[in-house]
């Protein structure tokens, strides 16, 4: 499975780039935020995070998780529509925006520890997760574990690592995906959102550009997280939904129905003429799903 998706993964990863520390950007908040320094520690380093909404404790909890082509800064279009009735967490994963890993760091091996040592350091007991693309191997592996702190799991054009024979086969149909798209176009974007969306396309690239994680480190993360298997996935007892672009070419529809066959009672919404990026290319049919899972009765 590992040689695979690394063939796939290389294809869609950020273009090939140093790894020397990037300079930090001065942050702007235009919504309330709790105030200190933001930074949560784990095994040695500092996850840089943001609440916003109700003080944690005194309303539900979402915790959103980017994928490797984003940040906490990903989630702009969901932190406003949803912190005015619930505290809102967002984050950076280790190595990504904010969140710089230590030398040698276990990188992607410590993303469920890092989720838990957050969750503890903001207050939160329970929380429904949010999971982009790479976040759905953070979010799956942290229901698996630590299945008492989690209220839902709403997995967004990821299967977390799932993996099976057939799913593993299935990342190779990608490739030929990838290679046609057009010249400028980032994958985790797509090329509908390049083309009728432009600005919204080079907000994704900018977003994805503050990172400095390299293709290679990006790898080494996926690899480092490691696979969920089907008798594994088969034990999540938390409400689940799978919501895929219709249009997706880094995590196909077929691999996510593949995927969400092996979690007991999980839900798939489709949404048409959209990529990987469902929550920020079609932010208000996102916030709309989102919004009814949180709503219905488990």
């Amino acid at each position: 499975m590992l040689t695979a998706l690394s063939g796939v993964a290389g294809s869609f990863l950020a273009p090939q780039r140093s790894a020397q520390p990037r300079q930090r950007v001065s942050q702007r908040r235009l919504i309330s935020y709790t105030p200190g320094m933001p930074f949560a520690p784990s095994g040695g380093m500092g996850l840089y995070y943001e609440l916003h909404g109700p003080k944690a404790g005194t309303a539900p909890a979402i915790v959103f998780a980017h994928g490797a082509g984003g940040n906490h800064l990903s989630w702009w279009q969901q932190v406003p529509y949803f912190s005015d009735r619930y505290t809102c967490l967002t984050f950076d994963h280790r190595g990504y925006g904010q969140s710089h890993d230590i030398e040698g760091g276990p990188g992607g091996a410590a993303f469920v520890d890092d989720l838990r040592a957050l969750l503890d350091h903001a207050g939160i007991e329970r929380a429904t997760l949010v999971a982009q693309s790479l976040g759905g191997w953070t979010c799956l592996g942290f229901t698996r574990r630590h299945p008492e702190r989690v209220d839902r799991l709403m997995m967004c054009d990821t299967h977390g690592g799932l993996s099976t024979p057939e799913m593993d086969a299935s990342w190779g149909a990608t490739l030929a995906l990838a290679a046609a798209l057009p010249p400028g176009v980032h994958p985790a974007a797509g090329e509908r959102m390049h083309r009728e969306q432009p600005e919204l396309h080079f907000l994704y690239v900018a977003i994805a550009e503050l990172n400095s994680r390299t293709r290679e480190q990006m790898l080494g993360d996926i690899r480092a997280a490691g696979p969920t298997s089907p008798s594994d996935a088969g034990r999540v007892n938390a409400p689940v939904l799978f919501i895929e672009g219709a249009e997706d070419i880094v995590i196909t529809p077929a691999m996510i129905k593949l995927a969400a066959a092996h979690i007991p009672g999980a839900a798939v919404k489709f949404v048409p003429e959209t990529g990987h990026s469902v929550y920020f290319e079609r932010a208000a049919v996102f916030n709309g799903i989102l919004r009814d899972f949180l709503e219905a009765t488990p």
